[in-house]
């Protein structure tokens, strides 16, 4: 098991572009008000340092690791999304939804399906059931059926990512632990969103979806580095 503090010292100097892109964001806080391809790139930049970050392993580590292409996916359908949200007063939001939900399908199978976890499977289920009651009565149209098969897609998402954690014993690894952490601000994030826009305001509600949305892309994108093993570690086990 490799230790945080070599995770440290490895990968961090990779996701210097990432915190410096967020920085930026944050810094500048340009008005929603006013959406731009201006606004839309600098929203997306630290998504982009993202991609940067999985390809500074080389294209060889994608290519022989399917759960980090399938992070890396996810994440260039996030950025698309990112930028519909721009425009989601113009009526673009369902495209971002949309956008988002094919990046949930996505890291879901890079999770996979192994262990099962029916328990961590049975708690999802009920916090989703919750938070589709708590969005329901200020949906109408389609979003009534659109915002419940988003809940479903990203709580799946939360399940597989959480269904590997172990935090304690020698099955402990720090790549599944940032899966389940990034997963769980993923669903913090979203559910602020869907309550800022179709319940009540949420005080400092971009402050508070963008922190988090933006911490669990980089803790997911930090999962696929060596959470999963190559495909032909996989061949030779099942052979086994």
């Amino acid at each position: 098991m490799v230790s945080p503090v070599t995770v440290v010292k490895s990968e961090g100097p990779k996701l210097v572009p990432f915190f410096k892109a967020t920085c930026v964001y944050f810094v500048l806080w340009l008005p929603s008000s006013s959406p731009s391809w201006v606004s839309a790139l600098i929203k997306c930049l630290p998504v982009f340092c993202l991609w940067l970050f999985l390809l500074a392993h080389g294209l060889g580590f994608l290519q022989t690791h399917p759960s980090a292409t399938r992070i890396f996916a996810g994440l260039i359908f996030s950025a698309v999304g990112d930028a519909f949200l721009i425009w989601q007063d113009q009526g673009y939001f369902v495209h971002g939804m949309l956008m988002f939900a094919v990046t949930h399908m996505l890291y879901a199978s890079a999770f996979g399906m192994r262990p099962l976890a029916l328990r961590t499977g049975l708690v999802m289920g009920v916090l989703s059931g919750l938070c589709y009651a708590l969005l329901y009565p200020g949906l109408s149209g389609a979003f009534t059926y659109l915002v419940g098969v988003y809940v479903a897609l990203i709580s799946f998402m939360g399940w597989r990512a959480m269904a590997g954690l172990r935090l304690v014993g020698a099955a402990w690894r720090w790549t599944e632990l940032a899966a389940g952490s990034g997963a769980l601000l993923f669903m913090i994030s979203d559910l602020t969103i869907g309550l800022n826009k179709f319940r009540f305001p949420v005080p400092y509600s971009r402050a508070l979806i963008m922190s988090t949305y933006y911490a669990a892309q980089m803790l997911i994108a930090l999962s696929a580095v060596e959470s999963r093993e190559p495909v032909a570690d996989d061949r030779l086990r099942k052979a086994d």
